[in-house]
């Protein structure tokens, strides 16, 4: 026995010994820290050591699912399945206790009763249930994610007099369930993986369900020969690739969406997909299946149909197919031989939807039949319930923070937690793949190395640098868990009660627990919260404190990766095409947007404008008119641009509002410089006023809106309006405006590079446009009034160089009196708006467009 079954005081005290807590009592000890794991089991091993059930094995690949660390145990070690069983992970994992000699750090059969931060110490003290005290620096919470069973929340559930299982505490001397009459509650994974095993022994097996799951094939067997030459051919290569990746597997994503192709070419690559099997085949051959409803349904549908075409009772298989949420939104299962496992004379299903269960008696369970109360007799009831996801292991185990508020209190209305790793009140706690960081959407064993590295890293470097405590800032965690929200908004995951959502628990808060925005970001995200002087932390040792508070990853993730690709293509500065240039590059760059939603028609003309005529695109919804009329004015800088440059966004304008939108072109710089294109826009406006009716416009409900460049013209023709007397009009909807070119305001330096619209390339605009830009015509910012104006909808972003102008104008009308709704669109940039289709998160800000113009209408 070494000194730590002895000693009481540690650098690092670690609760669990399964995969995280091996390598950290691995990575802790080769940094010469002194560190005890301490585990409730007699064995190491985690969840593979207490998950035994019939059938439980890994649902990502073996080769994968497995240490990187060690290149030896690499070598050593050979898998015997594509998808290894759980006897066959718990040898591998003694095996790495017994390679590296870490036995001897491991408490077992100790359970930790409670931790407490000595605030004067500057210690944990740790207390467990046979009474001992440790003392520890650091405290690291490596119990997993799905380690505390849950309950079966089922009238009678201790009333039956037979054996109860549990699949999350299966006895370890295994179960024979041959020739008995055997209930199994639930169909998770679990539950799929154990039912075609227990139905070849039982004689009778009775199915409860309660929500049908989707499963896929696993296809088992030896690993694939394709994987293992990818792998032997570059080991390190392979491995880093996962580290990079959005899931911890090397998978090259799809760039295609699933409603690019036609129907047979998506249902060919949906039948690779199921042919290749397992978590990532289907899911991987489109790239909107987790943001798109349509696209998710296309693949629901193709498992739907395959469930049907398994299974031969027709009621039966419609029973089997999940219809109440989209597909991968809960745990996807993979399964071997599950669906036609209800082929077998032997097997019942009961849907608990239709026929509940009342109650479990003495010898069975009653359920409410067509026709009343119907008992079912059993030997044995498997439940198959679940777990306390996440924040159970964390919870369940009595941690108090500073000033005596316990982690249980704090996280009583959802999780709070900067990265997943760390939380606000608890100095020195870190939580291995816990709520907030990528863990359970992951392969869990790349997400628990980086973690392990993360937190042995960080503590090292505090030693270093003379810190003895670290703890993340207020600011810093609130901004973490919006981040967490903002990603998992943009996903259809929050639209399934499940354990991902903290729906399987009574009571539990429904928040979306893990974070959704892929293993690669979060990593990045980790690296530049450390390469930022721990950007986020406060940390305080005897000769001081550091502190960079602030918040990572501030931009919406859908724009932030739409930014990294287009970095990645090296395009040159906009400004450095010159005008012709620029106008070819933005038309090529427009062929390859989404359109956007469909309108009832589109029709193309000429308006007069102030010097010749000039094109125009009409959008005509598909309802009766006549229809209340928008003169829209596109962006680009009063250089680049046409009348249907701007058009996903026309249409989806038209779309939410029922509106008849006109897209007016104007002529631009340097050409035909200021007030060339001011002048148009005027013209135009009057147009359409003498024109709306034959249109099939209402002359009565016009209003004008424009995006940048554009909703510096709307402003300007709003005030010409006011100043000469019509055309009325009822509102202003003002998307980034430029509205004042006579100055630079702040956030054109906050925001100067790499959001698209640089402040070289605003500059460059305006000096081809307007390089004086004090005239009201050009700055509707310096009007000498802005009262009497129409009501106004002004939408300004984030990042964009054009805020702090758009905020002014809004301030200014407000002040003047004129009613104003203004949206400041948090992690947004400038270009965002327009990319229907293509970035979701933009797309509540267009719906509050459309209500905004809907109101000038109403």
């Amino acid at each position: 026995m070494s000194d730590s079954g002895e000693r009481s005081e540690f650098d690092v005290v670690v609760v669990g010994a399964g995969m995280a807590g091996l390598y950290l009592l691995k990575r802790l000890r080769d940094q010469g820290m002194s560190a005890v794991a301490l585990e409730a089991a007699d064995d190491v091993g985690g969840t593979w050591y207490w998950n035994r059930y019939p059938g439980a094995r890994c649902d990502v690949p073996s080769l994968d699912y497995s240490f990187s660390w060690d290149p030896e145990l690499e070598q050593e070690w050979e898998w015997s399945e594509k998808y290894a069983t759980q006897p066959e992970i718990l040898r591998y994992l003694q095996h790495v206790a017994d390679k590296h000699d870490l036995r001897r750090d491991i408490r077992f059969e100790t359970r930790v009763a409670a931790a407490r931060w000595d605030d004067e110490a500057q210690r944990w003290r740790i207390g467990t249930e046979g009474g001992d005290e440790l003392v520890a620096q650091h405290y690291v919470m490596a119990t997993g994610c799905l380690s505390v069973p849950k309950d079966a929340d089922i009238p009678g559930a201790d009333r039956f007099s037979g054996p109860t299982y549990y699949t999350g505490r299966w006895p370890h001397e295994g179960v024979d369930f041959t020739g008995r009459r055997v209930a199994v509650i639930g169909t998770g994974s679990s539950a799929i993986q154990s039912i075609p095993i227990i139905a070849a022994q039982a004689e009778q097996l009775t199915v409860f369900q309660r929500t049908a799951n989707f499963s896929v094939p696993a296809h088992n067997g030896p690993t694939d020969a394709d994987k293992r030459a990818q792998y032997e051919a570059d080991p390190a290569a392979y491995r880093e690739a996962a580290r990079w990746s959005a899931v911890g597997v090397p998978i090259e994503p799809s760039e295609i969406s699933a409603l690019a192709v036609s129907d047979e070419e998506r249902d060919a690559a949906y039948e690779r997909g199921w042919q290749e099997g397992g978590l990532f085949g289907l899911s991987s051959k489109f790239n909107d299946l987790l943001v798109n409803p349509v696209a998710n349904d296309t693949a629901a549908e193709f498992v739907r149909n395959k469930i049907r075409s398994i299974v031969d009772d027709p009621v039966t298989a419609e029973t089997l197919c999940p219809n109440t949420f989209p597909l991968s939104t809960k745990r996807l299962c993979v399964d071997t031989d599950y669906y036609a496992t209800y082929n077998r004379d032997n097997v019942r299903l009961v849907d608990l939807r239709e026929t509940p269960i009342e109650t479990i008696t003495e010898r069975g369970i009653d359920i409410a039949g067509t026709g009343g109360t119907e008992h079912l007799e059993f030997d044995d009831i498997v439940f198959a319930v679940g777990f306390d996801a996440m924040t159970g292991p964390i919870v369940s185990v009595d941690i108090e923070g500073r000033n005596g508020v316990s982690l249980k209190e704090k996280w009583a209305d959802g999780p709070q937690t900067y990265l997943g790793l760390t939380s606000v009140g608890f100095p020195n706690l870190f939580i291995i793949t816990g709520p907030g960081s990528p863990s359970v959407l992951s392969n869990m064993v790349v997400s628990i190395e980086q973690h392990v590295e993360w937190v042995t890293e960080t503590i090292e470097r505090m030693r270093k640098d003379g810190f003895t405590t670290i703890e993340p800032t207020p600011t810093a965690e609130a901004g973490w868990g919006q981040h967490v929200n903002d990603c998992a908004d943009i996903t259809l995951f929050p639209q399934a009660a499940s354990w991902y959502m903290g729906a399987n628990v009574p009571g539990k808060p429904r928040v979306f627990l893990p974070y959704v925005g892929g293993v690669d970001n979060y990593r990045d995200t980790c690296d530049r919260v450390t390469a930022e002087g721990f950007l986020g932390f406060r940390l305080v040792g005897d000769d001081g404190e550091q502190c960079n508070d602030g918040v990572v990853n501030r931009l919406q993730h859908d724009v932030a990766t739409m930014l990294k690709l287009m970095a990645e293509l090296e395009l040159p500065p906009i400004e450095t095409l010159g005008a012709a240039g620029a106008r070819e590059f933005m038309a090529a760059t427009n062929v390859m947007r989404p359109p956007g939603p469909d309108v009832g028609e589109i029709v193309d003309g000429t308006y007069p404008g102030a010097d010749g005529d000039l094109a125009y695109r009409l959008y005509r919804p598909a309802t009766p008119g006549p229809h209340p009329v928008v003169v829209y004015y596109h962006g680009g800088g009063w250089v680049i641009g046409d009348a249907i440059s701007d058009d996903p966004f026309c249409r989806d304008l038209c779309d939410r509002t029922g509106a008849l939108v006109i897209s007016v072109d104007y002529r631009h710089g340097p050409e035909a410089p200021y007030p060339a294109a001011a002048d148009d826009a005027w013209a135009a406006l009057r147009w359409v006023g003498e024109h709306a009716a034959e249109l099939g416009g209402d002359p009565e409900r016009i209003a004008v809106a424009g995006w940048s460049a554009g909703g510096n013209l709307a402003a300007v023709v709003s005030q010409l309006a006011r100043d000469n007397g019509g055309p009325a009009l009822v509102g202003q909807l003002l998307v980034c405006p430029a509205t004042d070119l006579s100055k630079q305001h702040p956030s054109i330096h906050e925001n100067a590079e790499g959001y698209v619209l640089t402040k070289s390339l605003m500059e460059w605009f305006i000096e081809q446009y307007a390089p004086d830009g004090s005239s009201p015509l050009a700055s509707p910012l310096l009007a000498d009034s802005l009262a009497d104006l129409p009501p106004a909808a002004v939408f300004t972003a984030e990042f964009d160089p054009l805020r702090d102008e758009g905020n002014a104008y809004a301030k200014a009308l407000e002040d003047a009196g004129v009613p104003v709704t203004h949206e400041e669109c948090r992690g947004q940039t400038h270009t965002a708006f327009h990319a229907v289709d293509a970035l979701i998160s933009p797309t509540p800000h267009r719906a509050d467009m459309a209500d905004a113009v809907n109101r000038f209408f109403a």
